[in-house]
């Protein structure tokens, strides 16, 4: 999940990362990590996920998870939706490949 702002609320956590926000804790399918009560704090719920969180100061952007419980495997294969134009500008949706077998190769010049 890319996010601009630090401020996230439980939907837009939710909406970004799959994780529902309950009061038992954070939970994905049959997986659910307690969070302590209290308000929602993105941050402890992205550490107790094992989510990284890296910083792009320049560009004011923040990228959050995937999570790995445990630091050893990912919860699941199931990528988060992905919209990227394809090489017509056209919207492109990596869910709609589901189903298939898929491979992302992704490149920077940095």
């Amino acid at each position: 999940m890319i996010v601009d702002d630090l401020t996230l609320t439980v939907e837009a956590f939710g909406r970004g990362t799959g994780w529902e926000i309950k009061p038992e804790g954070a939970c994905k399918a049959d997986v659910c990590v307690p969070l302590g009560g209290g308000a929602f704090d993105w941050q402890i719920t992205a550490e107790r996920l094992g989510m990284a969180v890296v910083a792009e100061p320049e560009a004011g952007l923040w990228a959050i998870g995937p999570e790995s419980l445990g630091g050893r495997a990912l919860v699941s294969a199931a990528a988060p939706e992905l919209v990227l134009d394809d090489i017509d500008g056209a919207p492109f949706r990596l869910s709609s490949l589901r189903g298939q077998k898929v491979v992302l190769v992704a490149w920077a010049p940095y």
